[in-house]
């Protein structure tokens, strides 16, 4: 009995559990900071009681993500996949009317109170389905520049859809997270230096064109001919210079910054807020850590990311299953790419794009993918399966 449950401790990562726990924690009283001081009582409980649901259901999904053999998840990557789109689609239909309205995306389902935003969830099966291109492609081609670039195409039809999706719900941020993640396991597929060093030169040759059409009259006007949206270049103004219209265009931003800067070494306290800062209960809640905890509180919310960055990074070399090393992969990039862009945002080092931050920000949806990853991240210890799934 006493070898049963050591055995069944050594096959749980505690190491990716607890940090993730801690985040969750630090959340909840984010969360609640920023509620309690922007909204009535009566909405301060009933948003918390809907956070820790989401929690209790993500933690839920985790646990049934750990039962999924790497067998099972091959098996069953097509089918949710597919799903997805299907579901995808629907929203270009049945989206949140209301919140269309306020965000001007067609992002949300809405039903008996909550919302949910396919795409969230979307991400795993994406990441699942380029993990199983690869998986698939590598068994059955040698690396020669030929296969490499007939393994691009097939990565290449895997995203394109999803895109396209994203395009017509005017979701431009999660966009960039689809990007990330093709990214980090298009590096990690095997595919020649030859191949992904030009292709690195290009993505840089493509954002400097990028950055000097956002920054010239005659780019913008381009810029707009192609569909980009005024709100969208406000936000890379507020970027450049958070306080050329602090009262206007640029408050979020500066608000944030000031929030942040006002929090000093140490905070001010728990549940001080001097500053009111716009959507600080999802986009821009490290603002909140940063004014209550300061840089002290900061920097341990930051090294919790990295404490399970590098976990699971450990899952991904540990294992000897090339599905699962790409799926490793990509959920790495997803959570790495959240972090990155959603304090990088806060502190005004990158543009505003309306991107939670990971197992923080209110939203059930952004919750419910991240513990569905990090269950499947658990779940490549818990079932100690080597094995190739497509053998």
């Amino acid at each position: 009995m006493v070898t049963e449950k050591n055995n069944l401790d050594s096959r749980i990562d505690y190491g990716i559990i607890l940090p993730v726990f801690l985040l969750l924690g630090v959340g909840l009283v984010s969360l609640y900071v920023s509620l309690t001081n922007d909204g009535n009582v009566m909405d301060v409980t009933s948003q918390m009681i809907k956070q820790v649901l989401w929690i209790l259901i993500g933690c839920l999904a985790v646990i049934v993500m750990m039962q999924f053999s790497s067998k099972a998840l091959w098996k069953a990557t097509p089918v949710f996949y597919g799903g997805g789109l299907l579901v995808m689609t629907a929203l270009l239909k049945y989206y949140d009317s209301h919140l269309y309205t306020l965000t001007g995306s067609k992002n949300w389902f809405s039903f008996a109170g909550f919302t949910f935003q396919p795409s969230e969830v979307m991400k795993i099966a994406y990441i699942l389905m380029l993990a199983y291109i690869v998986a698939n492609h590598n068994m059955n081609h040698p690396h020669t520049i030929q296969h490499d670039f007939q393994l691009i195409g097939k990565l290449f039809l895997a995203t394109v859809p999803v895109a396209i999706l994203l395009k017509y719900q005017h979701d431009f941020g999660t966009l960039l997270v689809y990007v990330a993640i093709l990214g980090g396991i298009f590096i990690m597929s095997g595919i020649s230096w030859k191949i992904i060093l030009p292709t690195i030169a290009l993505f840089v040759a493509f954002s400097g064109t990028v950055l000097y059409l956002v920054t010239t009259e005659n780019g913008r006007a381009f810029l707009y001919h192609l569909g980009v949206k005024q709100y969208q270049l406000f936000r890379i103004d507020s970027w450049l210079d958070p306080f050329h219209d602090s009262t206007g265009n640029s408050y979020q931003q500066a608000q944030a910054l000031i929030a942040i800067g006002s929090g000093g070494m140490f905070g001010k306290g728990f549940n001080v807020t001097d500053v009111y800062v716009p959507v600080r209960e999802s986009d821009m809640i490290f603002t909140v850590i940063g004014e209550n905890f300061g840089f002290i509180g900061s920097t341990f919310v930051i090294i919790l990311y990295f404490m399970l960055i590098y976990r699971m990074i450990r899952v991904c070399f540990d294992t000897n299953n090339q599905f699962y090393a790409y799926i490793a992969t990509g959920i790495i990039m997803m959570i790495l790419f959240h972090v990155f862009e959603n304090i990088g945002a806060n502190i005004g080092l990158l543009p505003l794009t309306g991107i939670p931050l990971p197992f923080i920000s209110q939203g059930g949806s952004s919750l419910l993918g991240n513990m569905i990853g990090v269950g499947i991240i658990l779940s490549m210890r818990f079932q100690q399966d080597d094995e190739l799934p497509y053998q």
